[in-house]
């Protein structure tokens, strides 16, 4: 991208803006910040910037009512394609809690979705490092440029999480760490997410701001339950008494998305491409146990052999990747074409 068609591109999502020719006109484009940022992109091939009507850009972050215009991302642009959960918890995380999202960011990460959080201290960061410790991919959303490490203490992280993910930001590159861009930014690691775990949360944690987007969003919202003594889980349990779904483990949040309409999933299959060749899939036994007639998930399990909870986690992954669908009463083969 040259710098007079991301001018064009700029001046274009400007005018697509929802406002009136009075305030568009009142909106100035800083070029000097469009030549920094291409000086950026030029520094590495792993720096890249999505404008809104990139065909990279995420196809879920499209579909939330205030999506970034531009994205800043480095690393491994196609990590962007994979299914992601969304991860978030207190930064002054209890052992248990810390623990706890080791768990489920390992569990996940081997089912084949990428982990997403905002790579601060506590939940996220050890939500980070469990995806990769377990060889999955992670998705760091930053409150900051996505050249400016927030918090130092994470710069080895920030380092690993590119070799098989990438770091994602709405702000200019050497934008720093204020206050105010740190709740906006999670509108993004939910709008990249199908459902986001509050692994530990008070009250008062930023954390719940990420679920309560997630909810305007119309995304899964899952929270885990914890004790009731020092307050470390009232967040938590709030969500739970809203509605959220309660997560002990990484089959209880593939249950709750098995169950969803395809809304998002279609969106994720269509991005997420795989060889029409039924011998190079890794559920080909399960895929042969739905017809192309309505297959109850009884029959399913009863002819694959396999229990329910491990059908339930193959037969999303056949749904994300196009090869059946969930319909009234069980799931129907599709014709691939």
């Amino acid at each position: 991208m040259d710098v007079e068609e991301l001018r064009q591109r700029l001046e274009f999502e400007k005018q697509s803006l929802p406002l009136s020719a009075k305030l568009l006109s009142q909106c100035q484009i800083d070029f000097d910040k469009v030549d920094t940022a291409l000086e950026w992109q030029q520094q590495s091939s792993q720096h890249h910037i999505l404008c809104f009507s990139d065909p990279e850009y995420p196809a879920l972050l499209k579909q939330i009512s205030d999506p970034p215009s531009i994205l800043f991302v480095k690393g491994q642009l196609e990590s962007l394609l994979l299914p992601s959960i969304g991860m978030v918890g207190s930064r002054n995380a209890s052992v248990g809690g810390l623990s706890t999202a080791n768990t489920l960011a390992a569990e996940l990460v081997q089912l084949g979705f990428s982990i997403t959080s905002g790579m601060a201290t506590g939940i996220d960061g050890a939500a980070h490092k469990a995806a990769l410790g377990n060889n999955g991919v992670t998705i760091a959303v930053l409150g900051t440029g996505v050249d400016c490490i927030y918090p130092k203490r994470h710069s080895n992280l920030y380092q690993q999480i590119q070799q098989s993910g990438c770091i994602v930001s709405e702000y200019w590159p050497q934008i720093g760490p204020f206050a105010g861009n740190f709740p906006k930014r999670n509108r993004i690691i939910s709008g990249l997410s199908l459902g986001s775990i509050v692994v530990e949360a008070t009250r008062k944690s930023g954390s719940l701001i990420t679920a309560r987007l997630a909810m305007e969003q119309n995304r899964e919202v899952f929270a885990v339950p914890g004790s009731v003594a020092g307050g470390y889980h009232q967040g938590c349990h709030d969500l739970l008494k809203n509605g959220a779904k309660l997560v002990e483990c990484a089959a209880d949040v593939v249950e709750e998305l098995s169950t969803m309409t395809s809304f998002h999933l279609e969106d994720v299959a269509n991005r997420h491409h795989i060889e029409d060749n039924t011998t190079n899939l890794p559920f080909s036994a399960l895929l042969a146990s739905v017809g192309y007639e309505t297959t109850s998930i009884d029959m399913v399990v009863e002819h694959s052999g396999k229990s329910i909870d491990l059908v339930l986690v193959e037969m999303l992954e056949l749904e994300l990747q196009g090869w059946v669908a969930q319909v009234p009463g069980g799931y129907v083969r599709l014709e691939r074409r």
